[in-house]
């Protein structure tokens, strides 16, 4: 696929802009260059999910340390599911992210980062066995959204909640097939699904109660561990 793209490229004189402007709104010209940026993100990415088999996929904020018990608590759960044989998948960058790779590459597994580049020059961090880097968030989260047997949401901001509905609602609408989806932290986790059930289910009625069994809270990871071990049917 990159070699079609490469050649339709050259065939047509499109070279894509080392720094672009941002896509803002929508674009009064269509820019080719974009289009094919994009497909060379969509390649690039299934490329290197094709090698991998099993996988967990964690979510979570870049902003925790590895001072900080939620770091610990992400690196020793992606440490043994990569003992288990599954490739360790996250957004490539610190925090969560980090804490997941660490704990694959450590306990010697496959550690996958799919970072994005941000104008911040988010970095990726050291233990990555394999990287892809995206510029549209879009094609990111489609890599990040079927590249997994589970996917594990620590606490996190805007990012991760995103990410965690667009998990939901693609299980919801039957978009993808049932999967583990685990929460970890119950103290952060706990105040929005009370939110979901209160305001989504019981009051305004915008969501069935059968989907809050869509997903599964934990604090202790050798609970979440043993369920990810149950219910993950590959």
């Amino acid at each position: 696929m990159r070699e079609f793209i490469k050649k339709v490229k050259e065939e047509n004189n499109i070279e894509v802009p080392k720094e672009a402007a941002p896509l803002v709104c929508k674009p009064e010209n269509i820019e080719p260059w974009r289009v094919f940026q994009i497909m060379s993100e969509f390649a690039d990415g299934f490329e290197a999910l094709q090698k991998y088999g099993l996988a967990a996929t964690f979510f979570g904020s870049a902003r925790c340390s590895m001072g900080d018990d939620i770091y610990q608590s992400a690196e020793d759960l992606a440490g043994k599911l990569a003992t288990r044989g599954f490739t360790i998948i996250s957004g490539g960058s610190h925090g969560i992210m980090e804490a997941a790779n660490k704990g694959a590459y450590e306990a010697g597994g496959q550690s996958v980062g799919m970072n994005i580049a941000l104008p911040n020059e988010q970095t990726s961090n050291p233990y990555l066995t394999d990287f892809v880097e995206f510029d549209h968030f879009f094609s990111r989260k489609v890599m990040l959204t079927f590249a997994s047997e589970v996917y594990i949401y620590y606490p996190g901001g805007f990012g991760t909640m995103d990410e965690f509905f667009e998990i939901l609602t693609l299980v919801q609408t039957k978009k993808i097939n049932p999967l583990p989806i685990v929460l970890i932290g119950k103290e952060y986790w706990q105040p929005i699904l009370d939110l979901i059930e209160n305001q989504f289910a019981d009051k305004f009625k915008t969501i069935s109660k059968e989907d809050m069994d869509l997903y599964k809270l934990f604090d202790s990871i050798d609970e979440a561990y043993e369920y990810i071990i149950e219910n993950v049917k590959c």
